[in-house]
């Protein structure tokens, strides 16, 4: 087993963890697991009512990273202010690289996502599918938006619709 760099994260911080998204990090802990002793992060998901647990050597190895830079969130807004780029690709086949980009905690990816499925009233209705990938990418850019800009979850969803809002105009 090698040793990677321990990242540099704090208790009370912000993360993003890929697979789930915008968490804080309540505390560092050491557990003993299978006759192995392990320094944990214990990061908590209030809106999802989660607490993980992941070693900190590991931290870095699957995606675990600190909240993007004001300026990364600036350009994610406007990645939403583009024009829609949807593939001519089987549903499934689109639908499986969507959930990879959410799943990828990177937020410029993300935002593609809710750009690519967002419908406004006067276009077709979005499929069940379809709304639940784009409501998980919406969940997850909203919140990301949320702890870097310091606003609660409901500011940060104003100013994405404005964005779509805006682009639809």
């Amino acid at each position: 087993m090698t040793k990677t760099k321990k990242p540099e994260f704090r208790p009370n911080e912000f993360v993003v963890y890929p697979a789930h998204g915008v968490g804080r990090i309540i505390s560092i802990e050491e557990q003993e697991i299978a006759g192995i002793r392990l320094e944990l992060f214990v990061i908590s998901f209030e809106k999802d009512k989660m607490t993980l647990r992941v070693p900190t050597h590991k931290a870095t190895e699957v995606g675990m990273r600190s909240l993007s830079t004001p300026d990364v969130v600036t350009k994610a807004l406007d990645t939403l202010k583009g024009k829609a780029r949807v593939k001519r690709a089987m549903w499934s086949r689109r639908a499986q690289e969507y959930e990879q980009k959410i799943n990828s905690g990177d937020l410029m990816s993300i935002a593609e996502v809710v750009r690519d499925l967002h419908r406004t009233d006067d276009q077709r209705e979005q499929s069940y599918s379809e709304r639940q990938l784009y409501e998980a990418a919406l969940e997850r850019l909203t919140r990301e938006v949320a702890a870097v800009s310091g606003v609660d979850e409901a500011g940060a969803q104003k100013a994405v619709d404005a964005v779509l809002i805006s682009r639809a105009a």
